[in-house]
């Protein structure tokens, strides 16, 4: 039993699938195979179930994934301070972010964390959507990451800590941008903005609209939110969009326009296991939450 075996074994029970894996690694899925038969013939117990679509862990498999898990990542956190240690720096963070995150709610607390420490490393990798930055916090390719909370998702702790009301981006001149509030009738006629496929976010403002009967006709689609409210400043259409710290009411051309129907949205830090991140990585995430800008 070797620590590749065990690192492979993990990622095919996440993935589900051999060849996928193999795919990743840039090896054959035989190569695969032979780590997981590996396993099994030294536990002398089948560890994966073959089903038409893929795999998944039997119960013994459940177990050794658990334990292997854990202390794959332990392993991890112990290379990368040692590692740390030969190049004479003072430790690093991984963060995973979202497209917007950095600008809207970190900006205050990086600053403020790398004054205090000039010698960490930071290395943030931008993911398309919260989904992602959870799979890349799973996989033990981030330390942390910043999120809109969704439902659990086994392997990660998520931690809510604020609470984002909605608010329709509309262009000054729009007849609805004198309002000070928006019902859910009054955007059965808007021209939507829609916000990125599969996000949290996006899943979360439909399933609530389509509680009320609504579904929004769209021309216009984005990848993140800032590029929605540009575009409903230029007059493209309207967003329907999260409030984020530091977009106030609206400036310039753009009026956003509370929607106190919809329930608000939650962000917060996602993480494998709390108490097993270094006191840095604890840290940083306590420094965001002390900065976050006020909107």
């Amino acid at each position: 039993m070797t620590l590749d075996d065990l690192r492979v074994f993990v990622a095919v029970c996440e993935a589900g699938n051999l060849s996928a894996v193999a795919r990743d690694l840039a090896c054959s899925q035989s190569a695969v195979s032979q780590h997981v038969r590996r396993l099994e013939r030294e536990t002398g117990l089948v560890l994966l179930e073959r089903r038409p679509r893929g795999v998944v862990p039997t119960r013994a498999g459940r177990v050794l994934r658990r334990a292997a898990a854990d202390g794959l990542a332990g392993l991890d956190a112990a290379l990368r301070l040692l590692d740390d240690l030969r190049r004479g720096v003072g430790g690093t963070v991984r963060v995973a972010t979202g497209a917007t995150t950095v600008r809207h709610f970190m900006a205050g607390g990086v600053a403020a964390f790398r004054a205090r420490h000039p010698e960490v490393a930071l290395q943030f990798e931008t993911a398309g959507s919260s989904r992602r930055c959870l799979e890349a916090v799973r996989s033990h390719t981030a330390d942390l990451a910043w999120v809109t909370i969704g439902p659990p998702l086994d392997g990660v702790e998520q931690r809510a800590s604020c609470e984002l009301p909605w608010v329709l981006a509309v262009r000054a001149d729009d007849p609805l941008a004198s309002r000070t509030s928006v019902a859910l009738p009054d955007l059965a006629d808007i021209r939507h903005i829609e916000l990125p496929a599969h996000s949290t976010s996006r899943v979360h403002l439909e399933m609530h609209l389509e509680r009320h009967g609504l579904r929004l006709a769209s021309t216009t689609s984005v990848a993140d939110w800032d590029t929605a409210l540009l575009l409903a400043e230029l007059g493209l259409g309207h967003a329907i969009l999260p409030a984020l710290p530091g977009w106030g009411g609206g400036s310039g051309d753009v009026r956003l326009v509370p929607v106190p129907d919809l329930p608000p949205l939650t962000a917060g830090w996602a993480a494998r296991d709390w108490d097993a991140l270094s006191p840095l990585a604890v840290e940083f995430a306590d420094t965001v939450l002390e900065r976050l800008s006020p909107r």
